[in-house]
Order: C-alpha cells, then structure tokens, then sequence
C-alpha cells in the first residue's frame, strides 16, 4: 500500500509539471517507476494507461472545437493506430536490455527537444506519403518503448516544415488512441495490478488537470521545459550508469 501511495504521488507530481509543459509525464514516469523496483514491462504498460488517461479529454475538446485538419491528422492517425500495437507486441520478443537501451535514446532526444530544440524546420516537407510514413515508424518506436509517442513526434514534423499549431492540435488527439491501442497490447501478456493501475491514472487524470490549469497563467514556458529537460537528461543518464556497470 505504501508502494501505491509513493507511485500515485509521483505520477500526480510529475502530471502537473509535464502538463504544464504541454507534453505527457509517462517518458519520465516510466524510467522512474522501474527504477523503485516495478517490472520495466509492467511500468511501460502504467505509463501508458496514465498518460492516455491524462491527454484523450484534449482530443474530444479538438473534435468538438471543431479545428482539427482531417486531412492532415488521418494519414498519421491510422498508422500510428496500426504500428504502435505491432511496436508493443515486438517488445515481447526482444531482450528488455536492448528496450531499456533504446528508452534511454529516447530520454536523451525528449531532453535535447526541449532544452535546444528550435523552431524552424529543416526542410519543407510535403504530400501525404511522408505523412503515412512518420505514422508508422514514430507508432512503431512508440509501441515497442510503452510512450504515446508525442515526444518524437512534435519536434519531428515541426522539423519538417509543418505548421507548429497545427502539429500540436494534431499530436494532441492522436497520441492518447495509439497510447491506448499499445497499452492494450501490453495486457495481452504482461500481468497488471489493476488496482494500481487505478490509482496511478487517477493521480494522474488530477495532476494533469492542474497541470493544464496552471499552464493558462503566465508561465515561463521556456522554464519549465528546461526542467522537464533536466529531469528527462537524469533519468538518461541513471540508465547509462546501469548499462556501464
């Protein structure tokens, strides 16, 4: 019981921290959940749960707001919708090592993002066939690592030339459906303490509530986002030391 009350405090905190960045607190809440001793497998499934819990109310206020770009989101909503559950159920085949590895990559990347990441694109991308193929290798990577997949995705096609507003509308009622189609895949073969599950999402859904609350006050955006960073660089670096020793 003490274990869920320190988890579910966690997954509240870092809700609010993360939510007040615009981004999802399951890359750092994973890591950390392994960390205190939950089965890597096990903390990629509670991420997810959690973190779709938090961010899938942005998606129907999308729809509702009636700003979504249909033609823009579909290609990268039905890949994602395909290839993060094939990403989540290769995880069983492959050595949590190599997972573990590969999570790290992408700790150090999110970090990178938010710390240096600047807005201008690289290049212009265009045409709905790069959109198919961002779809699916960002679900897959998503998948296999148990993240929505919102942290490789924003900076990538923003580095690509599309618009940031409407990549954020875009990522925001996308990423909570292939979250959920990953997570349950993940069920189909990892055992879950339901309960626990429960009182993390809840944590979470209330952390993320604030979170987004606070966020419309005039923040320092770029603040937070350098906190995020630190703590995302952190956890890296804990995982680095662990494939060191």
């Amino acid at each position: 019981m003490n274990n869920y009350f320190l988890y579910s405090s966690l997954a509240f905190i870092l809700s609010i921290l993360f939510s007040m960045g615009g981004a999802g607190a399951g890359v750092a809440l994973i890591p950390i959940l392994n960390f205190l001793g939950l089965d890597f497998t096990v903390a990629k499934a509670v991420g997810l749960f959690a973190g779709a819990s938090t961010t899938i109310t942005s998606s129907v206020m999308n729809l509702k707001r009636k700003v979504l770009d249909f033609a823009f989101v579909w290609p990268i909503a039905v890949m994602m919708l395909i290839f993060a559950p094939l990403g989540a159920y290769s995880s069983k085949f492959l050595d949590e090592e190599i997972v573990k590895f590969l999570f790290m990559l992408l700790l150090f990347y999110s970090a990178s993002m938010m710390m240096f990441g600047k807005k201008k694109p690289l290049v212009h991308a265009k045409g709905r066939t790069i959109l198919f193929l961002i779809g699916a290798i960002v679900g897959f990577i998503a998948g296999l690592l148990g993240v929505g997949g919102g942290n490789i995705l924003i900076p990538l096609l923003v580095l690509l030339g599309f618009e940031p507003k409407k990549v954020a509308i875009t990522v925001s009622f996308v990423v909570p459906f292939s979250a959920l189609g990953s997570f349950f895949t993940y069920t189909s073969y990892v055992p879950l303490d339901w309960y626990l599950l429960a009182c993390i999402s809840l944590a979470a859904i209330l952390g993320g509530f604030i979170g987004n609350y606070f966020m419309h006050y005039k923040l320092d955006q770029q603040q937070i986002k350098k906190l995020m960073a630190v703590i995302l660089y952190l956890l890296a670096c804990k995982l680095l030391y662990h494939f060191l020793n």
